[in-house]
């Protein structure tokens, strides 16, 4: 899989540790869509990268980090196709994937541990969706993002 991954300077310090994690240990293809330094940047500048790729196509999926998780996670959901959370359990990324087919990972790189991010982003990776009943409910999601133009 091509896993699209960004971060502001609140997630930068994480942002390299799990790319080469996603890699090295899980075997996927990485995109570092940046920040490149760890200079203050504005979240939503790569969360609109990271969401654009994955809602084109041109990433399977998306892996963001910034302080808490949030203001990505809020910027993503913006993009249409993009269904992205702020996650901070394995727990929660295994539902996340199965009952909404989540398609963007946002992290917290103050509040969670490394090693912690790195199985959420594992689990995040190997659930898949579920469908059936699911299937329905993610399509409602869709219906809205069709009627908000």
């Amino acid at each position: 899989m091509r896993i699209a991954i960004a971060s502001d300077h609140g997630g930068f310090d994480q942002k390299g540790p799990l790319a080469s994690y996603i890699a090295d240990e899980l075997g996927h293809e990485v995109v570092d869509l940046g920040p490149d330094t760890a200079d203050s940047v504005d979240y939503p500048d790569y969360a609109e990268k990271v969401a654009r790729a994955v809602s084109s196509g041109d990433a399977d999926f998306g892996v963001l980090i910034c302080g808490t998780g949030i203001g990505m996670s809020i910027a993503a959901n913006k993009v249409a196709g993009v269904r992205a959370s702020s996650i901070t359990s394995p727990a929660f990324a295994e539902l996340f994937r199965q009952h909404n087919n989540g398609n963007v990972l946002c992290l917290s790189g103050r509040f969670v541990e490394l090693d912690a991010n790195k199985q959420i982003v594992k689990t995040f990776l190997e659930t898949p969706f579920e469908g059936g009943r699911h299937d329905r409910r993610v399509a409602k999601i869709a219906a809205l993002e069709a009627t908000e133009a």
